[in-house]
């Protein structure tokens, strides 16, 4: 049997964990909630005007976050990107897409307490139109998962995809609502 995507109850479930700890962004979260009730899988990449991603904030030993730089985008960001077909879970999308970019296995990792089964953050932003894929101007909200790096583990990058990558601390993390969420943390 093939697995199917995340569905939109799981995706619910996920969301609703995440506004359990974070109900003032219930609004922000609007056009995940208008996805959820479209008749569209809300994590296909061909959903418009708004679809799910997945990343990882990955924490090394040094409390930095980790920060590819994406080929498409042209800016550092936290490793991940669109799910696929065989992501049955949002978490599984994050940990495949971190694979896939970095070499970094899931076997390396270890949730950040607290957030073993809710994402750290979740963020809606905007996506340039993109003529090479015939994708107009849309949204990805963004479930990011937050791990620690339980095993040193070297950075591979695939290359197809990801240029380069840094290590930052908490206070320069890419993401203005991941680097308060760190902060509250720390």
């Amino acid at each position: 049997m093939t697995p199917l995507p995340p569905s939109t109850d799981h995706i619910r479930a996920v969301t609703e964990a995440y506004l359990a700890r974070h109900p003032d962004e219930r609004d922000s979260l609007a056009m995940l909630f208008a996805a959820l009730i479209s008749t569209h899988d809300p994590t296909s990449r061909k959903t418009f005007p708004a679809h799910v991603t997945c990343s990882v904030i990955l924490i090394n030993g040094e409390l930095q976050v980790l920060h590819v730089l994406h080929k498409a985008s042209g800016k550092l960001l936290a490793p991940g990107g669109h799910n696929e077909p065989s992501d049955q879970y949002l978490r599984d999308a994050a940990l495949r897409e971190l694979h896939e970019e970095t070499g970094i296995p899931p076997s390396a990792l270890v949730s950040l307490a607290g957030h073993e089964d809710v994402p750290l953050d979740i963020d809606v932003h905007a996506i340039d139109a993109n003529p090479w894929k015939n994708e107009p101007a849309h949204h990805h909200v963004d479930f990011r998962w937050a791990f620690h790096l339980g095993a040193d583990h070297a950075v591979t990058l695939q290359e197809e995809e990801v240029d380069g990558y840094q290590w930052r601390p908490f206070a320069t993390t890419a993401s203005p609502t991941v680097r308060a969420k760190l902060a509250q943390l720390a």
